[in-house]
């Protein structure tokens, strides 16, 4: 599940969140609509905040392999 859908779905996630991983709201909102990526330092927090509902994957689709070359090993091993 991506941010937004997360979002969408969990009324007042967006500031829980925020405070969760200690951002601003407004900050949670630009990643969640696509204004701005999340950053790398943040997607692990996220991760945790929503309780794997949206993982690091869902957050970073084009290059979480390189960042965290352990989720890929782990997906190969459990594919």
């Amino acid at each position: 599940m991506n941010l937004y859908q997360y979002t969408q779905l969990e009324r007042g996630s967006q500031s829980r969140i925020a405070r969760a991983i200690g951002v601003p709201p407004v900050s949670v909102y630009h990643w969640a609509n696509g204004m701005r990526p999340v950053p790398v330092e943040r997607c692990a927090a996220i991760e945790r905040a929503t309780n794997g509902a949206v993982t690091r994957r869902d957050l970073r689709p084009d290059d979480w392999q390189h960042i965290w070359p352990e989720l890929a090993e782990k997906e190969e091993a459990d594919g």
